[in-house]
């Protein structure tokens, strides 16, 4: 049987066939992760309806496999204008027990470098796409290459691609919810590599400057409250909205047993022209974090403003 890793687990487990999350032709034991002798097309669509429209998820070659285009209802979420700005996952660890800026960055999508080009620096390993669903396993470039800065401080990496892995489950719908993206992640970290401090990106997207309308969703009031434009993070799930409400994405990770504690950060880059959300966790162990994937699931949420806002409140209430 091949190895799948498991949510909210840091170790490799036996492959469970009920799971059907993650598949990886890599084994955590091997010195050198395998690839495939021919590159992998990134390419990929998958579409679920909702309401009265479909949301409709691509993947490229250009960005490895991440996914760097969602709409609804005939409007684009995602700015995708270089290779840090897709709904896509990323890490940052420290070294010698220090966390600098994004100097050891594993990206899913590609490296500060790749610009607005068409390659990637990230490897694609594995995809399939099929009707609402997408899995795919990924092989994380560095954001910066060796001799890059990142607010004045060099690259910690000494090549452009890493040995981290990032795998994900994408399934448009959930049920009696249509509008809610299912988003599996699992980082890979290597052996060899010692870092005592994580900070995984579990997810970020990268919005049009007009989605520019900032929410929280209180999880006690259970109701929509205005947010601020940050930079910050706070333990309430987010929401990006359009100054109408026609258009609005959230972002909340549901609890489970074993999961690790999220918080949603929110920005706002006036000179780029382009809003972000993210969910967020981090990991400390003085003794040295263990080889081994560190999970998290999930729920992006896509519609009006009230839909997102309905759609909270219903899959946070208790069975």
């Amino acid at each position: 049987m091949p190895a799948t890793f498991c949510l909210y687990h840091h170790r490799p487990t036996p492959y469970n066939p009920r799971m059907k999350i993650f598949l990886t032709l890599l084994a955590l034991t091997l010195p050198a992760f395998a690839v495939p002798e021919m590159p992998l097309s990134g390419a990929a669509e998958i579409r679920g309806k909702a309401g009265g429209s479909e949301i409709v998820i691509k993947t490229s070659d250009r960005t490895a496999g991440a996914i760097c285009s969602l709409t609804w209802n005939g409007k684009e979420f995602i700015d995708a204008a270089d290779h840090g700005r897709e709904l896509q996952s990323a890490s940052n660890f420290d070294v010698d027990g220090d966390i600098k800026d994004e100097t050891f960055n594993p990206t899913e999508a590609g490296s500060a470098r790749d610009g607005a080009g068409q390659k990637t620096t990230s490897r694609l390993l594995y995809l399939h796409a099929s009707g609402n669903e997408l899995v795919t396993t990924n092989q994380m470039a560095f954001w910066l290459v060796p001799g890059q800065k990142s607010g004045g401080i060099p690259a910690r990496n000494t090549k452009p691609l890493s040995d981290h892995l990032l795998a994900k489950r994408v399934r448009i719908g959930i049920p009696s919810f249509p509008n809610v993206i299912d988003y599996q992640v699992s980082f890979l970290l290597p052996p060899g590599e010692k870092h005592t401090r994580g900070v995984f990106e579990a997810l970020t997207g990268y919005m049009p400057a007009e989605f520019s309308a900032f929410w929280r969703f209180d999880l006690k009031t259970r109701k929509l409250e205005p947010l601020d434009k940050g930079p910050g993070e706070i333990p309430s799930p987010v929401i990006l909205a359009t100054q109408d409400g026609r258009y609005a994405m959230g972002i909340y990770a549901p609890p489970a047993a074993g999961a690790p504690k999220t918080t949603y950060g929110r920005f706002e880059f006036l000179h780029a022209r382009v809003t972000k959300w993210n969910c967020v966790y981090r990991v400390t162990n003085p003794a040295g974090l263990p080889a081994g994937d560190y999970s998290n699931r999930m729920f992006v949420i896509v519609g009006t403003l009230e839909d997102v806002r309905a759609t909270l409140d219903a899959v946070n209430r208790p069975n």
